[in-house]
């Protein structure tokens, strides 16, 4: 665990609402000089309390469908299991790669055109490892609402609406040209790299660069440009809350009740898992299950049963399928 005082959490908030912020935009919210928050980026970078800048890129805007694949596994070696992951982590099309504590041990997360192409996918799959997966469910990802970093202010509630964006299906999809699947190919994997530096890559000038950022945004192909943190680093963990409902008319009410918490990072809606699926962020295990009884308490009669998931380790996120 790394000791940051509040500027330091200031900043990593801010880099999460836009990490295309300049250093000076960052240093007048956080009330700093411009080159001490170079030097407390900087610091936090080495660290290991920053890992790198990413892009919330909204592929369903592109026509992408969404499918995971929760998978159990059995009479998997260590080595299996490496070629495993090497196998999901190397497709083009796979979004997330995880490990989990869990009732279930890995999740994939796979971008498609139509569910012919998913089938195509996991029929190659099932031919190569079939025998080390003892159980597989595929669910449909429908949407998901995805929270300001409020956990990093304890004491700071936001005075605004928590909502950072929503990714989610809907209308018809953006039509891009292949510069701007270059553009959004370079800015999935560093979300602060200058226009000068996509410029000369893309071969166009700046301030089409620019124009180029400001209609994917625009569009809602881009949602947000945002920082990834080691949580472990600052004493936190990365819990999935699963509730399964008794009484459904009481979704929306739980959701609602969850969404104002500072601990909820994301909510993720899909057919085909639980009713309610939330991304929790607290420091241990004990506040975890702290929260699941005030839950309980506050909704008497509503819930079935609540499970939670340990992010064990991410081996893959990328919001775009490579290029």
């Amino acid at each position: 665990m790394v000791d940051i005082d509040l500027k330091d959490r200031k900043i990593l908030y801010e880099l999460d609402l836009d990490a295309r912020q300049s250093l000076t935009q960052i240093g007048k919210k956080v009330g700093l000089k411009k080159d001490i928050v170079s030097y407390r980026i900087h610091r936090m970078q080495d660290e290991g309390i920053i890992q790198n800048f990413w892009t919330a890129i909204n592929t369903f805007k592109l026509g992408y469908q969404v499918y995971r694949i929760y998978i159990n596994f059995q009479y998997v070696s260590l080595q299996i299991k490496e070629r495993i992951i090497s196998h999901f982590v190397t497709h083009r099309n796979v979004w997330a790669v995880i490990s989990l504590k869990a009732e279930v041990d890995f999740d994939v997360v796979v971008w498609v055109k139509d569910i012919y192409e998913f089938y195509t996918f996991w029929d190659k799959t099932l031919d190569e490892f079939e025998d080390y997966f003892a159980k597989v469910t595929i669910s449909l990802y429908v949407e998901a609402f995805n929270y300001k970093k409020s956990f990093l202010l304890p004491g700071h509630p936001d005075k605004e609406d928590r909502l950072l964006y929503r990714t989610t299906y809907g209308g018809k999809p953006v039509e891009i040209d292949k510069v701007d699947y270059g553009l959004l190919n370079e800015l999935a994997v560093n979300a602060r790299v200058p226009l000068i530096d996509l410029a000369e890559k893309l071969g166009i000038s700046s301030q089409a660069v620019n124009y180029r950022v400001n209609n994917l945004m625009k569009h809602g192909v881009i949602n947000a440009f945002r920082v990834n943190v080691d949580l472990a680093k600052l004493g936190l963990q990365h819990y999935k809350l699963e509730i399964y409902l008794k009484d459904h008319k009481q979704r929306r009410a739980i959701w609602q009740y969850l969404r104002e918490k500072p601990y909820c990072d994301t909510l993720n809606v899909a057919i085909g898992w639980s009713d309610l699926e939330f991304e929790i962020i607290v420091e241990n295990v004990q506040q975890l299950g702290d929260i699941m009884e005030e839950i309980d308490a506050t909704f008497p009669n509503a819930i079935k049963k609540q499970n939670f998931w340990i992010f064990d380790k991410v081996h893959k996120e990328r919001w775009l399928p490579e290029f």
